[in-house]
């Protein structure tokens, strides 16, 4: 299968890595320094907890050269979606599938208005935690890193199982799924939420569990995304919400979303597609999120005032 990544960061370099690990052809689209270091060095380097390695990839900024590609993944941040959206339609019209692999449950739509075809378009997910750490390293922290692909319509298909299947052969935990936009509304109670209490306080996951209210804050996040989703026709088991907050108890106390990583980097961050797609999806749907809009306002208004003048 002749793969593009759309997105050379720690997920993207990380996928490509194993994929070509596994003889796949990998095109990764990238640019200054990582560029250079993935030209200089043949490949991308992926650092993990069982080891390092070093695959052999086509690195360019050109999105032209990875063309034909049998498959095209998309994994930047939500906030950088423009910028290769427009390498997504190019490779779409040269035959790619397109599958889009960022937190959210917006980024499909957002390439189908683009321009990428719907039927190009595959949705997906992943759970992992990557990062790139240097020009052409990558390093995987997490012990798993699990992908889940699906037809956006619903059902199972030979493409999803396919796309699926080589994920499974380069080592990943993937599966296809018959209904990836409930599995998409399932992480983003878990995403949103977590992005929410902790950025807004400014702390890891323990500190905000520990907090006087920290539990009620928690069940009102998680609740505002079950009943948005509920409320525009997603299938969520009735005890979704208890599932999400068992899985937020389980983690260790110093865990931080990446969304709060970003808040301390100073950098932009993804705020709209997290608890921002929930305030404006839940007025779409008539359905009040109070404690999301809350963390939308504040968090929206310490961005703007920590850019520069």
């Amino acid at each position: 299968m002749r793969i593009a990544i759309l997105g050379a960061g720690g997920v993207g370099g990380l996928y490509g890595g194993i994929l070509a690990r596994a003889g796949h052809p990998v095109g990764m689209l990238a640019r200054g320094e990582h560029l250079a270091a993935l030209r200089a060095r043949g490949g991308i380097e992926v650092l993990t907890p069982d080891g390092s390695f070093v695959a052999p990839v086509l690195a360019t900024d050109d999105p032209a050269a990875l063309a034909p590609a049998d498959l095209a993944i998309v994994a930047v941040k939500t906030f950088s979606l423009d910028e290769v959206a427009g390498a997504g339609r190019l490779l779409a019209g040269a035959g790619a599938t397109v599958l889009p692999l960022l937190n959210g449950v917006g980024a499909a739509d957002r390439l189908a208005a683009a321009g990428v075809p719907r039927q190009s378009l595959l949705g997906g997910l992943t759970q992992v935690s990557a990062a790139r750490v240097g020009p052409g390293v990558v390093e995987r922290r997490s012990p798993f890193q699990r992908v889940t692909v699906g037809e956006l319509g619903g059902g199972l298909s030979a493409r999803a199982e396919s796309v699926a299947a080589a994920f499974r052969e380069a080592g990943a935990e993937a599966s296809a799924s018959a209904d990836v936009v409930a599995d998409l509304w399932r992480k983003l109670a878990f995403i949103a939420s977590m992005a929410a209490a902790c950025g807004l306080a400014r702390a890891a996951i323990g500190p905000v569990r520990g907090a006087p209210l920290g539990d009620v804050l928690l069940r009102r996040l998680v609740g505002e995304v079950c009943a948005v989703a509920r409320a525009r026709g997603v299938a969520l088991a009735p005890d979704e919400e208890e599932r999400t907050l068992r899985f937020i108890a389980s983690l260790g106390d110093g865990m931080k979303p990446s969304f709060l990583l970003d808040l301390e980097a100073g950098g932009p961050n993804e705020l709209d597609d997290l608890s921002g797609a929930v305030s404006r999806l839940g007025r779409e749907a008539g359905v009040e999120t109070p404690a999301h809009d809350t963390a939308t306002a504040a968090l929206a208004a310490a961005r703007a005032s920590s850019r520069p003048a």
